[in-house]
């Protein structure tokens, strides 16, 4: 072994103290100052006649050394050139190095301010754990609900809402996003970015977890086949935020949290003891999907219910205002809300009794669920005239849905949501369902990942084709004008959601194509990704379900109101209250009819009325009209259908 040299001890002792930061840096700069002003000093000591001693010989050097203005005062030639030799010195060392380590200094901390690692002193403020493609739809949804806002603040007392996001590397890149997306614009500086990790115990008190009304946990995007997955994050940060208030012995903030398996959701329960609300999201999307492929036309519903902008959307209200009054009462009062049920306490839990019967007089813990446009329809307003009562008492039991033989399915593409898809397919006991799944996936990865989650035993028939949809051969022969339905869903097996949902949308075009030379046409149902295509195939004949939307306004909203979770839950699953369409010829109509007198024949059917489905498009492309005024003829056409919410009879 060769012996280490002393220059080279000198060298490691020094990068040990730079690699400290800027102010050991500083103090090693000092230290050659000091050692080149000693030097200097000692080198005109010689010239007693200019210095009275050594320190007035150094303290000359040092003034050379960071001043060049001294430089013209010397005399002697060998002065000169000491301190000619010291000026250069003073550039290099003193100047140069010295404004390179404190701009290197700053520009570091202008960084980490950017990045966002100061810990947030903010109180009963929403906190979303986690950068990905449903946090920008999230935010604008929190940021567009007005009413309901309003009512959570005042809950939390609260003046202003302050939104804190906790992002793995916060960057003025995230900021840019943030002032570009629709529906936040200016508004952007009410949320405040940090860096960090949701499995991070420091992160989480750097957005002030433990002090937050609300805490979103959304659902992140993980590579196939990798054992870390999104719920795995989502268990690990829950534990996180209840070690974290034991050891504080603080209180537990209320959390939403989404999770991809449903199966996980007794883990969540035990990993979290405080306030949680858990959605499935690959469950929900499931849900959506297959009760659209039953209600073609559903997406359009299911697209203003549950995602931002204008339209409708379903409210829970309190019940101590209306205590004592009955639902047709409430409703009476409230001319442009359709009142969809109530919800009431049970044990820990909430009774979901939506369809109730009219007569059903509301408890002061009950909550009234509400269709409107917005919130403050919601409240009696003694400006607009009262409604005629509706009589609903007789609640009828209708089948879930029209199809009574096999329904044959082509689903192309592949995604982790593809399990829970053929689960809910099997939830429909009374029908069978015949799939056929094409995919550049090998079909043992396929089949494993469905048996795992269905079991072996599953009543849905699952055939397997290896191709690739974008090949117009493979989808050719796969004869996809041969099937009921068609689902077209967004890979996530790719780098990013665009990459998906640039595939799915060629592959549709394409399929198009196939389908025009056909006779038959089937229902085709198409999954996006990236809420920013949600505006490039307007006008297309397939329905369109952008799942990061949907999640987003479900968690948005119940963090907001956490009861209508339950809600949802019931409208979506099989059996219980459910959306249905309907033929005008199924009631007894005259031949002109208002929204008015439709409500009441179709509650006189035990079904409550939510607005007409028209078989043609009007200037905007939609076919909805959800509550609509309750003075409005509504011209109903042979091919028109009517939309209500009617109890199931199950599977």
């Amino acid at each position: 072994m060769l012996p280490f040299r002393i220059i080279d001890r000198i060298k490691f002792l020094v990068e040990r103290q730079l690699v400290k930061g800027a102010g050991f840096q500083l103090l090693v700069v000092a230290a050659f100052i000091a050692f080149i002003s000693l030097l200097g000093g000692l080198l005109v000591v010689p010239l007693g006649e200019s210095f009275d001693d050594a320190g007035a010989a150094i303290w000359w050097a040092f003034l050379r050394l960071t001043d060049p203005g001294y430089l013209g005062d010397d005399v002697g030639v060998w002065q000169r050139i000491v301190s000619t030799m010291l000026t250069v010195s003073g550039y290099v060392v003193f100047m140069g190095t010295l404004v390179a380590i404190l701009t290197r200094w700053l520009i570091a901390k202008m960084a980490d301010l950017e990045r966002g690692l100061t810990p947030v002193t903010l109180k009963n403020h929403i906190v979303i754990l986690g950068w990905t493609s449903q946090t920008l739809p999230l935010l604008a949804e929190l940021l567009g609900t007005s009413g309901r806002m309003r009512r959570f603040l005042e809950k939390h007392d609260a003046q202003r809402l302050n939104l804190v996001v906790l992002s793995e590397d916060a960057s003025a890149d995230q900021v840019h996003e943030l002032r570009a997306e629709p529906g936040i614009g200016r508004r952007a500086r009410q949320i405040i970015l940090r860096s960090g990790s949701a499995i991070q115990p420091e992160a989480l008190h750097r957005v002030a977890c433990l002090d937050a009304a609300a805490v979103i946990v959304p659902s992140a995007a993980h590579e196939a086949g990798s054992l870390v997955t999104s719920d795995v994050e989502t268990v690990k940060a829950l534990l996180s935020i209840a070690a974290q208030a034991r050891h504080f012995h603080s209180p537990l903030p209320f959390v939403v949290a989404e999770i991809q398996d449903v199966r996980k959701l007794p883990v969540i329960e035990r990993a979290y003891p405080g306030a949680v609300e858990v959605v499935a999201g690959d469950a929900t999307i499931s849900r959506l999907m297959v009760q659209n492929l039953l209600h073609p036309g559903l997406s359009e519903v299911y697209n203003e219910l549950l995602t931002a902008g204008d339209g409708n959307e379903i409210y829970v209200r309190g019940g101590e205002s209306v205590a004592g009054m009955t639902l047709s009462e409430v409703a009476s009062a409230r001319p442009r809300v359709i009142v969809l049920g109530l919800l009431r306490q049970q044990g820990t839990g909430w009774d979901v009794r939506l369809v109730a019967r009219s007569d059903t007089r509301i408890e002061s813990s009950d909550r009234v669920i509400m269709l409107a446009r917005d919130y403050s329809e919601t409240d009696a307003n003694p400006k607009l005239a009262p409604l005629p009562e509706v009589s609903r008492t007789e609640i009828l039991h209708r089948p879930t849905h029209a199809i009574k033989n096999s329904h044959r399915v082509l689903i192309l593409g592949w995604n982790r949501r593809v399990p829970s898809l053929i689960a809910e397919f099997a939830s429909y006991r009374q029908l069978g369902f015949e799939v056929d799944l094409v995919s550049v996936v090998p079909v043992v990865e396929r089949e494993q990942a469905i048996a795992r989650y269905v079991g072996e035993g599953s009543r849905v028939r699952c055939h397997h084709i290896e191709a690739d949809y974008m090949v117009e051969d493979d989808l050719r022969r796969v004869d996809p004008a041969g099937y009921d339905s068609v689902i077209l869903l967004s890979s996530d097996r790719l780098a990013s959601d665009e990459e998906a949902d640039a595939r799915a949308m060629v592959g549709y075009l394409q399929l198009e194509d196939i389908l025009k030379e056909g006779q038959r046409r089937p229902q085709l149902i198409m999954e996006l990704s990236d809420p920013d295509n949600r505006h490039l195939l307007d006008g297309h004949q397939s329905e369109m379900l952008i799942s990061p939307m949907i999640l987003s306004h479900v968690l948005g909203q119940v963090a907001l109101r956490r009861e209508l979770r339950v809600v949802l839950d019931e409208l979506f699953t099989v059996g219980g209250a459910e959306i249905q369409f309907r033929d005008p010829e199924d009631y007894p109509l005259p031949a002109s009819v208002d929204f008015q007198l439709l409500e009441k024949i179709v509650a006189s059917e035990g079904e409550i009325a939510l607005g007409i489905y028209r078989a043609e498009p009007n200037g905007a492309g939609r076919h909805l009209e959800l509550n609509p005024p309750r003075k409005s003829y509504l011209d109903i056409r042979p091919a028109d259908r009517l939309l209500v919410l009617s109890l199931t009879d199950g599977g």
